[in-house]
């Protein structure tokens, strides 16, 4: 049966009633008492509770219970950071009331759906936060606390111990040394010191230095993504003058009209460009000159992908003789150990093999005419320098004879 309305909002106004204590405790950053909620997230974990007042919540825009950023999950220093903004909260006890009062007053005429004072000025996002904002639920949040006992073996409990047995982290971690009220004003807060360390690591594309270059690289196409995929993303950037897909190697080249819409294109595309679930590769183009220069070189394409080694080919080959260097004369690259029989010269059978009688195995020469102009000897045992190819010889082109005739021999 279901439930009506009135009843869903009867058992909500009971659970409020039964987690929240009114002024309860006083804020831990503005001393003045709030009503507390307490609650449990789930099965084996710890109870939570919030620490600060809305109003010292709404002025940073911050949850009540961990004190990160409602809208990226990351510590406010990390986010002033990112968004360049200065913290305006006083820190004695008088000017902190007054403060405390007129955001009261600004928070009461806003619609509450903005944050306000120098929050509410500063831009509405940032590349760093996108990259650094946290997106899934983080669970270890909630977990309960190490058993004190089982760290010195005398818990006694056994499973039915509410708290973890768990080795303690190292004390000297900076992670270990945590204030609310450090993380609360932005400053010595050791986890947004590792997240500031890591954005300042992360990559980035830096523009070339050639001002005619407009074109990006795209890669890791894939056979999803399109031609109208591509320009649907890109058209909000600038005026595209071409599109150009390359489909066997999965990539594109998308040609702004001009540098400033290529550059906005690069800096709010690069490593987070996800279209049709694959995340894309962005790059700068390379321009005309220099592809034409380099082409391909040490195994990168002119459009700036790795060529991978393709298995079964030789190596390279090796580099030719120098000029003052008198080349070799083995020109089919033949072992001089080699066995004489390459070489074209007989062999006496091995012993207990009759030799064939003649006329029935291969003639080591060719007998020919009276005519016929002698036979070339073995390679082996040519001079040096001596021409070794038959058909470039040219006693067997009839070039001497013809050469006796003309001077009368």
């Amino acid at each position: 049966m279901a439930t009506s309305l009135g009843s869903n909002t009867y058992n909500r106004q009971n659970w409020e009633d039964a987690t929240k204590e009114k002024y309860g405790k006083e804020c831990k950053i503005c001393a003045r008492p709030f009503t507390v909620f307490r609650w449990c997230p789930g099965t084996r974990m710890r109870f939570k509770k919030t620490e600060v007042c809305q109003t010292c919540s709404k002025m940073k825009n911050v949850c009540q219970t961990c004190l990160l950023d409602l809208e990226y999950g990351l510590p406010i220093q990390v986010r002033d950071t990112g968004l360049s903004v200065k913290d305006e909260v006083p820190r004695s006890d008088v000017n902190k009331e007054y403060y405390t009062q007129n955001m009261e007053r600004e928070i009461a005429n806003s619609d509450g759906t903005r944050p306000v004072g120098q929050l509410g000025k500063a831009p509405s996002s940032s590349d760093m936060l996108l990259k650094l904002a946290r997106t899934t639920p983080y669970y270890k949040r909630n977990r309960p606390h190490i058993c004190s006992f089982w760290v010195k073996g005398e818990c006694k409990r056994g499973e039915e111990c509410p708290y973890r047995h768990e080795k303690p982290t190292d004390p000297d971690d900076p992670l270990a040394d945590q204030n609310i009220k450090d993380r609360y004003y932005g400053i010595n807060d050791p986890v947004a010191d590792k997240l500031l360390k890591r954005a300042s690591t992360m990559p980035r594309l830096d523009p070339p230095e050639d001002k005619s270059i407009t074109t990006l690289y795209i890669g890791g196409l894939g056979d999803t993504v399109t031609d109208g995929d591509l320009k649907s993303h890109f058209y909000q950037f600038g005026e595209i003058r071409t599109i150009t897909i390359v489909q066997r190697q999965q990539c594109a080249f998308i040609q702004f009209a001009t540098r400033q819409s290529a550059e906005t294109a690069a800096e709010k595309s690069f490593n987070k460009l996800i279209i049709n679930g694959r995340r894309l590769t962005v790059k700068w183009g390379r321009s005309q000159a220099a592809r034409g220069k380099e082409g391909i070189k040490d195994g990168v394409s002119e459009m700036g992908t790795r060529l991978d080694p393709v298995p079964g080919l030789p190596g390279a080959l090796p580099p030719p003789p120098a000029l003052d260097e008198e080349p070799p004369a083995n020109y089919f690259n033949l072992d001089p150990s080699s066995s004489p029989a390459v070489m074209n010269i007989g062999l006496p059978p091995p012993p207990g093999i009759n030799p064939p009688p003649p006329g029935f195995g291969p003639p080591m020469f060719h007998h020919m005419g009276p005519m016929a102009p002698p036979m070339p000897p073995p390679m082996s045992m040519r001079p040096p320098g001596q021409i070794h190819y038959p058909s470039q010889d040219p006693q067997r082109m009839g070039a001497h004879a013809a050469h006796g005739a003309r001077h009368g021999d």
